[in-house]
């Protein structure tokens, strides 16, 4: 017997009524934290502004994934440190996606404004992330705390700004990271160092030509500095892949640092800097990057 069809201009009963199905979103993804990032509207919908915002978490993500799956694989269970977490964005996304579903893998967001520790701390109440932690300290002071364990595998640093990323880095090497994974920010000391120095420069090297105009100290600055750390984490037995990563937060900030412990130091790094901070006429920065 054939169906009878429903009148034309009849609305089905809402039971029938299918919610929005976003395929960019991966399967199992807490709408809720879509929403807290502002990936998703209030309404659950995506518009074009929160598809590139989507993208770009996706982005960082696959690179970030491979690491977290190895040291997983092979312990059997993993610690990630967040610095300078501020709203924990990128400590939320991994837990998400990744650890969620497993039993095992804690994630510490190390931020120094207690408000948004706070805030960090009722979000992952609220959306069952049982294995977050966060905690109301500078990254030196994480260095001591008896809140961490003795040993993280994981430490990340996005747009942890100025020397923060350096004392995430010594972080990593006095918590014996295998992974460290940084997008460096506004790196304004060696810049400022540069621009200190810069009469004297000139009568020592023709280099300081490169460095003379303020924009250029600006970004020469920023080059170097990060020169200085990718050599810094090879001295201290660190594999180092520099790329770009776009358009994460909007920031021109793209530089992306991923270093793996080999236990292989490269032989000639801290010469290299000694001779760069020698040349360059920064020799006030060898306590930070000659160590």
């Amino acid at each position: 017997m054939a169906r009878n069809k429903p009148a034309a201009g009849t609305a089905r009963p809402a039971a029938e009524a299918k919610p929005a199905v976003h395929p960019e979103i991966r399967p199992g993804q807490s709408i809720e934290l879509l929403k807290e990032l502002h990936i998703l509207t209030r309404d659950g919908q995506l518009n074009q502004d929160s598809r590139r915002k989507l993208k770009q978490v996706y982005h960082l993500y696959q690179f970030i994934e491979p690491l977290l799956a190895e040291v997983l694989e092979q312990h059997g269970d993993l610690s990630l440190a967040d610095h300078g977490a501020g709203k924990s964005y990128l400590g939320f996304i991994l837990y998400d996606l990744f650890l969620k579903a497993k039993e095992a893998g804690t994630v510490y967001g190390i931020e120094t404004r207690a408000e948004l520790v706070a805030r960090s701390r009722e979000l992952a109440e609220r959306l069952s992330f049982p294995r977050m932690r966060f905690l109301d300290v500078s990254v030196e002071e994480s260095t001591r705390s008896t809140e961490l364990p003795e040993r993280i595998d994981v430490v990340t640093a996005l747009h942890a700004c100025n020397t923060a990323t350096d004392d995430a880095i010594q972080f990593a090497f006095a918590k014996k990271a295998r992974f460290v994974v940084l997008v460096p920010c506004c790196q304004a000391e060696v810049a400022s160092v540069l621009r200190q120095n810069k009469n004297a420069s000139f009568s020592m090297t023709p280099l300081s030509e490169i460095w003379r105009h303020p924009i250029h100290t600006r970004e020469f600055g920023s080059q170097l500095t990060n020169a200085l750390r990718c050599l810094q984490l090879e001295a201290h037995g660190y594999q180092v892949t520099v790329t770009e990563l776009v358009g994460w937060e909007h920031s021109m900030k793209n530089e992306l640092i991923i270093a793996r412990h080999t236990g292989q130091p490269r032989k000639n790094a801290m010469e290299r800097i000694e001779a760069i901070l020698a040349e360059l006429n920064l020799n006030e920065l060898r306590s930070r990057f000659a160590c």
